[in-house]
């Protein structure tokens, strides 16, 4: 019987190490549909909002339903396990091949490489979907060559940062108590002809709202009205008038080319039990990508498989140790709960 040589051993315990924790990303491949041939990458780390619920689920709903790649990316920690708001997001060099980019993130301060790929990403304009803390979705150091990115950057250059220059709006500050006030978002009248409004009616967010004021030139599609209560039919915070909770507008690449862009305030995993916000979301994607002759009115947006939104009270907690592959194939739970 031949022994192993210790180093030999010791390099095929490294390499297996190393497969075990820096796994792929989570792809759903979707068979047939309008989206079949487009692929769509979701970028998840933010501290609060549960980004790593939301947007797993959008992504099955859109392969599953609709035919598109969706590759899924997280905020993990050094055992490739999610954890929601690290800097540390493996496997940006997806966007190389995407056909938009759907971010969900909140200060982050990403290491170089994965840095270049995203504002490679932007220097094409490619077309981007911005949900809840994405307007301040980095938070980066001024001796950084990556500073103007970052919320609130005061340069001429890129006043505000990303958050405001691509997206529209910076972190603004709260409008509205979460867990204590919720939000009805009402379409602005003469916008209900809108793509991204196709079939999108109550639409309600658990979620408090953001103050907004979207840099112009913007398209208003949605206002956002805090409500008195957690319910759909609360009243209305009579004191505090609606704001801009969803809209539209684009931004030029280096390239030249104008990148399509959509961004709502809101966004959090319970948000999307909304059926109405939900197909929001999923309209604006289509729309995004240039295919808003593919949107209908009632086209699925059901969940595929088991969703398990944590964020809103009562919902219980996403299993300790859960890494993306966790939430692999059609049928795992978006997320598994600790038991």
């Amino acid at each position: 019987m031949k022994l192993v040589h210790p180093v030999l051993a010791t390099v095929a315990a490294l390499l297996l190490f190393s497969f075990f924790t820096q796994a792929g990303p989570l792809v759903y491949q979707g068979d047939a549909g309008p989206g079949k041939g487009k692929h769509l990458v979701f970028i998840a780390s933010d501290h609060e909002y549960r980004s790593e619920e939301t947007l797993p689920a959008l992504a099955r709903i859109l392969a599953k339903h609709h035919g598109f790649k969706c590759t899924v990316l997280f905020g993990v920690n050094d055992k490739g396990e999610i954890a929601p708001g690290n800097s540390n997001v493996p496997g940006m060099e997806a966007l190389e091949s995407a056909d938009l980019m759907v971010v969900f993130t909140r200060f982050q301060n990403w290491p170089d490489d994965q840095m270049q790929h995203f504002v490679s990403y932007l220097e094409r304009g490619g077309p981007i979907v911005g949900l809840r803390t994405a307007t301040h979705g980095f938070q980066i150091p001024g001796k950084s060559k990556w500073a103007k990115y970052g919320n609130g950057y005061n340069g001429d250059d890129y006043k505000g940062g990303w958050g405001r220059q691509v997206l529209g709006e910076k972190w603004a500050g709260h409008y509205g108590g979460n867990h204590r006030q919720s939000t009805r978002l009402d379409i602005v009248p003469g916008k209900k002809a809108h793509p991204i409004l196709r079939g999108v009616k109550d639409m309600w967010a658990q979620c408090g709202g953001y103050k907004a004021a979207p840099l112009e030139p913007s398209e208003i599609l949605a206002m956002a009205q805090p409500l008195k209560g957690m319910t759909p039919d609360s009243p209305p915070n009579e004191t505090m008038p609606p704001v801009a909770g969803a809209w539209t507008r684009s931004y030029q690449g280096k390239s030249g080319k104008e990148g399509r862009v959509f961004t709502s305030t809101y966004g959090a995993s319970n948000d999307i039990l909304s059926e109405g916000y939900r197909r929001m979301l999923i309209n604006a994607c289509f729309w995004a990508a240039g295919m808003e002759n593919a949107i209908v009115a009632d086209a699925n947006v059901s969940f595929v498989g088991k969703f398990n939104p944590t964020w809103g009270k009562g919902g219980g907690r996403r299993k300790s140790g859960t890494k993306p592959e966790d939430l692999a194939g059609w049928d795992t739970p978006i997320v598994p709960l600790q038991k």
